[in-house]
């Protein structure tokens, strides 16, 4: 079949069906929405048949601003699939979606199917990709789900380590945002400020050190970013395969703790769930597991990320100060700068 030459058709053998969505709507007038049945005649004209009717949608955990809608698609030999079209996307997703698709098996990302960077005269770049079935992981609560979010980023994070690093790494302001906490600690109502001041004083001056110190973590490369579980879905119906990992609009350089940090710092106000068993130490496991690189030092690697992330958390008290999470981030703070002294 001959596609425009920015269209690409990736075919997938081995899908099957897939039960409809729970928590999809009717059409509304979200923007979302209204773009998708704009551009829905001109992504089905571009892909000459083979992508049925799309019924648009936006699901309950959707962050993205995307266009999400269900249509069928019809493989080289007839056969009918499932199937979720995204548009527009971002440039880092268009690209690491295609990336992966010849990783090992189990893919860490959704099967491909078409894609491109154009459509009805408008440069934007679009997906169609499997429909997962189970998920996201975050709809409901289970024990093993921080396992195997951690299996599914060392699975992401192997795939993505033969591609070379061609952008640079992100360097926060953590002066800045330290200023910004010591202000708000200073001028906002949160638990215990006193606490706040003392410690927020303490990382002031260490913060060169530390930021230094983190600034020369290695290895680096590609992380996905976004590691929590509203990104984790599951290929097979039954939910007992391996986690595959949406949204990859954040992947970008790191080193690979941040990842594990990022997951692990959504639930410092419920340890709970944890059950004593640190995300770092879990993708520490798998990645050996997967024979990718775990320095001796990792601990104190994390302990860094921790340190400036927990510092940072009365900086965003309009929108993430939920009580809980705050204090916790002071423990945190409070422990992660007494291994690092």
């Amino acid at each position: 079949m001959a596609l425009d030459r920015r269209t690409r058709v990736v075919r997938c053998d081995g899908m099957r069906t897939a039960p409809d969505e729970s928590s999809t709507s009717g059409s509304t007038d979200d923007r979302r929405t209204i773009l998708g049945h704009a551009l829905g005649p001109a992504l089905r004209e571009t892909l000459e048949g083979r992508l049925g009717d799309i019924r648009w949608f936006r699901a309950d955990w959707q962050r993205s601003g995307a266009a999400t809608g269900r249509a069928r698609w019809t493989g080289p030999t007839g056969e009918e699939v499932d199937v979720v079209v995204k548009l527009p996307v971002s440039e880092r997703e268009y690209r690491w979606l295609g990336r992966l698709q010849d990783s090992t098996p189990p893919l860490p990302v959704p099967r491909l199917l078409a894609s491109g960077d154009a459509l009805g005269g408008y440069q934007l770049a679009w997906v169609v990709i499997e429909h997962l079935p189970v998920g996201p992981l975050g709809t409901h609560w289970e024990d093993d789900h921080i396992l195997r979010m951690t299996e599914a980023a060392a699975r992401f994070q192997a795939a993505a380590a033969g591609h070379p690093i061609d952008r640079p790494i992100r360097h926060e302001d953590w002066e800045r945002l330290l200023k910004r906490s010591r202000e708000a600690v200073r001028g906002q109502n949160i638990n215990q400020p006193t606490r706040w001041r003392r410690i927020l004083k303490s990382v002031a001056r260490n913060l060169d050190a530390i930021v230094e110190n983190w600034r020369d973590r290695a290895p680096i490369a590609w992380i996905h970013g976004d590691l929590h579980l509203a990104n984790g879905m599951v290929r097979d119906a039954d939910g007992a395969g391996p986690v595959v990992l949406i949204d990859l609009a954040e992947v970008r350089p790191g080193h690979w703790v941040e990842d594990a940090v990022y997951l692990e710092r959504l639930h410092w106000a419920r340890p709970e769930r944890l059950k004593g068993r640190s995300p770092v130490r879990l993708l520490a496991t798998a990645r050996r597991r997967l024979g990718l690189e775990v320095e001796e030092d990792h601990p104190r690697i994390a302990d860094l990320r921790r340190i400036l992330i927990a510092a940072c958390a009365p900086a965003f008290l309009r929108t993430e100060g939920i009580p809980v999470y705050v204090d916790a981030a002071l423990d945190q703070l409070e422990r992660g700068l007494r291994r690092f002294a």
